[in-house]
């Protein structure tokens, strides 16, 4: 396969703007009752089944397997609507996850159904995590970092 840019080292600026995003999502994330660090895990995975990045698939499965999600949620991400595995909270995060990455025009009443149940800031931090992992995907699409290279912090 071709040597493809070491994106982080030629513009390792922006990488770090990105970076910082992810910890400010981190910490919004880590701090709700609502929007937990397992929805923003689910939220990154299923954004990277549907963009079709293999490097974000491996990745966030592995990060939620470590954090102790259920190879059965993992496995039924995909078909999420149809599995009575989700919460009220995860199945709404999903659906606006999907929403945002179809770049479909946001309507109120789409708007009004996720702000139900997440809240004003529940919808701000969801859509930029979703921004960042749809970011993401098309960097890692682009790039083509070697999949089984990631390893979770311990």
């Amino acid at each position: 396969m071709t040597q493809r840019a070491n994106y982080f080292g030629l513009a390792a600026n922006a990488m770090q703007l990105l970076m910082e995003q992810e910890s400010y999502l981190r910490n919004q994330f880590s701090s709700s009752d609502t929007l937990t660090l397992t929805i923003w895990e689910l939220v990154k995975l299923r954004v990277s089944q549907i963009n079709q990045c293999a490097f974000c698939i491996d990745m966030h499965s592995t990060e939620a397997q470590s954090q102790g999600e259920s190879a059965e949620r993992i496995i039924g991400l995909s078909a999420w609507r149809d599995m009575p595995l989700y919460s009220e909270a995860e199945r709404s995060a999903l659906h606006w996850a999907e929403f945002v990455t179809a770049g479909n025009a946001v309507d109120n009443q789409s708007y009004m159904d996720v702000v139900s149940v997440l809240g004003e800031q529940g919808i701000v931090d969801l859509t930029l995590a979703i921004n960042a992992i749809n970011s993401w995907n098309r960097i890692a699409k682009t790039f083509k970092p070697e999949v089984g290279s990631y390893k979770p912090e311990s």
